[in-house]
């Protein structure tokens, strides 16, 4: 059955309703668990719309507590899931459409969350309703998993579990094709302190731990205006001194690739260092700027099939001395976090800091020749014709860990730029109308 020749038939179906939920900026503020939008009104409004839509459209759906929902369809003991999130990281500046004036340009669809993670969500979402309208009935149920909090700490899909079925099986459509049999282990770190400094008064950079900080900006009790504009000509930065603010400008990326971004609390902190003494400044100098390998800190690691262990120091809180430094490490097979804490334990100890575990989320890894893996990937070979292209491993977190057994499945066809957390973030709508046969296809055949 050629599944691809009916998403193509609906195809001003699929964009106009995904532009729908892109218009919606459903960015998270502030958590609340005692507020009835625990994560905010807008990422309810995302929540609201994915549950009309399915309403509308003859689904079962289930609202627990305006955590998460699913969509359901089918009938079985056993369940497929696939886990999508509504929530997006913040927008940042520079957009040349804007972030939530979804537009599409040269055969791109440019909004916050196209790829990351409401595009992929729709694709999921029509692949389901499709099959329903083709009469086609699933011996298990499937269930479309909506989760609210997937870029902060998983709030939301921690509560939906539990009082909801753990699904036997499943994939979440938030990484790349051909498919993502393992994800690295992440690992979140605070460093804290105290130092007296009458010459640096605040510093403050990043809104996310798992996004590269493209702003950065300090206030100071000395003017360093003609060698803070020395720095950026000389150096070709972007930055500007407006109101005794200095600020840096840099580049956003997602944690998981660090080299892709320009953090821009090195650049300050690297200005910085050269004219004040300041123990906070030359930690992170010493320890962390341009460094997302860990080498300073000696927790670097390499796996032969997970590859590097990556770093990024991705918020800097700094008031009249105290200070807190968020760090989101993601670390491969065989790393040694004993031996990494004792290094970490060091490097704070010397300028009388301390530092602490936020979270650990250990590694994720089904085995390839896995009847899940190779099914899906059969399913993508149908659609693209690609039987070149390896499967991977990444260092990026997904839902697919939430399950016992499931694996990060789409859209991001090889050889696309990887623009998720950036400015201008997009999708190709060729890629999401395939993605959608693709997950029909798999949908069919894991659960006939």
């Amino acid at each position: 059955m050629d599944f691809y020749k009916h998403v193509l038939e609906n195809k001003e179906l699929i964009i106009n309703k995904t532009k729908g939920l892109l218009k919606i900026p459903s960015v998270l503020t502030e958590f609340n668990p005692n507020n009835e939008f625990p994560f905010g009104v807008e990422i309810n409004n995302s929540l609201n719309y994915m549950i009309d839509l399915a309403k509308d459209d003859g689904f079962i759906t289930k609202n627990v507590k305006n955590y998460a929902a699913h969509i359901e369809y089918g009938s079985g003991k056993d369940i497929l899931g696939i886990l999508c999130h509504l929530d997006v990281v913040p927008a940042g500046e520079g957009w040349t459409y804007g972030p939530f004036n979804p537009t599409i340009n040269d055969g791109k669809l440019y909004a916050r969350g196209a790829g990351d993670d409401k595009g992929p969500t729709m694709a999921s979402y029509f692949a389901l309703k499709f099959l329903k309208e083709l009469g086609i009935m699933p011996n298990k149920r499937v269930r479309i998993i909506l989760g609210t909090d997937e870029e902060t700490a998983w709030r939301g899909i921690a509560e939906y579990f539990k009082t909801e079925e753990m699904p036997e099986i499943g994939f979440a459509p938030d990484a790349s094709f051909p498919l993502i049999y393992g994800e690295k282990g992440i690992l979140t770190f605070e460093v804290t302190g105290n130092v007296k400094s009458e010459e640096l008064i605040t510093f403050i950079s990043g809104d996310r731990l798992n996004v590269v900080p493209d702003y950065a900006e300090c206030t100071l009790g000395v003017d360093l205006s003609e060698e803070f504009k020395n720095f950026l000509s000389f150096n070709g930065f972007k930055g500007e001194i407006v109101e005794n603010k200095y600020i840096i400008h840099g580049k956003r990326a997602h944690a998981m690739q660090p080299n892709l971004g320009m953090n821009a609390a090195f650049i300050l902190a690297n200005f910085l260092n050269e004219h004040i003494d300041n123990d906070f400044v030359k930690y992170i100098v010493d320890y962390l700027s341009f460094d997302h390998l860990g080498e300073k800190l000696n927790i670097s690691h390499y796996d032969s099939e997970m590859k590097d262990f990556t770093m990024n120091p991705g918020t800097f809180d700094y008031e009249n001395g105290r200070f807190t430094i968020g760090i989101n490490c993601r670390y491969p097979k065989g790393w040694d976090k004993d031996s990494a804490t004792i290094n970490i334990e060091a490097s704070v100890k010397k300028y009388r800091f301390k530092q602490n575990v936020l979270n650990d989320m250990p590694v994720h890894y089904v085995e390839k020749d896995d009847e899940l893996v190779q099914t899906l990937h059969e399913a993508y070979i149908k659609y693209t014709g690609d039987t070149e292209t390896e499967l991977m491993t990444i260092g990026g977190g997904t839902y697919s860990r939430a399950l016992k057994k499931a694996v990060a499945f789409g859209p991001t066809m090889p050889g696309r730029k990887d623009v998720a957390h950036q400015i201008d973030e997009h999708m190709y709508i060729d890629d999401l109308l395939k993605a959608t046969a693709i997950y029909m296809e798999s949908i069919y055949q894991l659960t006939k």
